[in-house]
């Protein structure tokens, strides 16, 4: 008896160290379908909260910060605006997308990476009418290009939809 319970605490604990290891891409009892959830919530612009707790960063894209941060000193200084103009900004893209997912059920379509460094998924999302999420966000002008290799499976459609929507002055680029 003792020596089982010295192997399945062993056994544990292997399990344990290979879950950090891997960043948190092992489940144990966390599969959840991704093809059919829940946005509980917008989180900002380009982020949002599942009914499961999750939260997913929408890739290929990033919208203006909202509240202090490192992140909207250097939108600020790239942009050659000040901080509440982009803060205003931010706000704008966060009500879109709000608008768009919130209390939605959304599905998951995953790139070469699953996770974040913040433990976020990474996840190109689409609505039950097939709305692409990403891409409307990018389309209607609220968001920029953020291609992160190697998560670049829509990167040219995003570049596409994001010219038109500078050219035709949509969204933040009014």
């Amino acid at each position: 008896m003792g020596k089982k319970i010295i192997f399945l605490s062993f056994l544990a604990l292997i399990l344990a160290g290979a879950g950090y290891l891997y960043g948190g891409q092992i489940s144990f009892g966390r599969d959840y379908d991704y093809g059919n959830i829940l946005v509980a919530r917008a989180v900002d612009g380009d982020t949002l909260k599942l009914e499961n707790g999750e939260r997913v960063r929408l890739i290929g894209i990033d919208t203006p910060e909202m509240h202090e941060s490192s992140k909207l000193q250097r939108d600020a200084r790239r942009s050659g605006q000040d901080e509440a103009a982009i803060k205003e900004l931010g706000r704008q893209a966060y009500e879109f997308t709000k608008k768009l997912v919130e209390g939605k059920r959304v599905r998951l379509e995953f790139d070469a990476e699953r996770f974040d460094k913040y433990k976020r998924l990474l996840a190109y999302v689409y609505l039950e009418d097939g709305t692409f999420v990403n891409a409307e966000i990018v389309k209607q002008g609220y968001a920029s290009l953020l291609t992160i290799p190697p998560n670049v499976k829509y990167a040219g459609l995003f570049r596409k939809l994001y010219q038109e929507a500078r050219e035709n002055k949509r969204g933040l680029w009014q």
